[in-house]
């Protein structure tokens, strides 16, 4: 049996990733199982689907490591198709880092950013006194198409909405997943552009009249990235333990 456990894991992940960053609606942590139970074998996934559950099983998988928690809400009926009841039948166990990992010191931004090619300046705003996103700059001067165009190949989008200034940017918000309401901390940072996900159409309208880019590069993309951070991490501090890359969660919204 191996000696590794669950709740080794989590105090590993907490070391770089302090679950205590977590926002006061947020549930990361271990979400299901106990911390003595042992693993070899770990899946990650951006959600925790019943098809990724499936997955953990047929690979052998007894723990899970998904970004967005599988309970976020309470549950009041434990009803057998729930990610969670499905996990919980099964053995299986599931760390959620959620907000946590977004604050955190080369957390999701910090690898957003990376992945980007953008160099960090200071955090973009604070929120219960957590930081959230950042301000970044470009490595030249460039314009809004470029930097779509960017955001559409390095992070595999299969689309990418943006307003058009015909203005050059040089400084850029940066805020993986839901993170359109930064915009106004963008602006007074001087920033002339904002890279997030999930933007409604006010916030496009804002942007519009204040004459700023803002880039909706979309929610699954600026935040599945985690994975082979993880897998590095987990698999350079524990030997004998196998992180695999779920191949059964893709971003579900598709584009005509």
């Amino acid at each position: 049996m191996s000696d590794v456990t669950v709740g080794k894991i989590y105090n590993f992940i907490d070391s770089f990733a302090p679950f205590s960053l977590q926002q006061s609606y947020d549930n990361s942590g271990i979400c299901v199982g106990s911390r003595d139970m042992p693993v070899t074998r770990i899946l990650t996934a951006l959600d925790i689907t019943r098809d990724v559950v499936l997955e953990a099983e047929e690979k052998g998988c007894e723990l899970v490591i998904s970004h967005h928690p599988v309970i976020f809400r309470g549950l009041k009926t434990l009803d057998p198709e729930h990610p969670a009841v499905m996990l919980a039948a099964r053995g299986i166990a599931a760390i959620c880092a959620h907000t946590s990992f977004d604050s955190a010191e080369g957390g999701m931004n910090d690898l957003l950013a990376l992945k980007l090619g953008l160099k960090i300046i200071e955090p973009l705003s604070f929120d219960e006194g957590k930081p959230m996103g950042y301000v970044c700059e470009m490595p030249f001067e460039c314009s809004e198409e470029h930097l779509a165009g960017v955001c559409k190949r390095a992070l595999g989008c299969r689309a990418v909405r943006y307003t058009k200034t015909g203005k050059s940017i040089i400084r850029v918000g940066l805020c993986s997943g839901s993170g359109a309401d930064l915009i106004f901390e963008a602006v007074e940072k001087g920033c002339q552009a904002l890279i997030t996900g999930d933007v409604k159409h006010n916030f496009f309208i804002d942007a519009d009249n204040l004459g700023f880019c803002l880039i909706d590069a979309g929610h699954f993309y600026t935040e599945n990235i985690f994975h082979d951070f993880i897998k590095e991490k987990i698999e350079g501090d524990f030997a004998g333990v196998t992180v695999t890359k779920s191949e059964r969660f893709d971003d579900p919204v598709l584009v005509m």
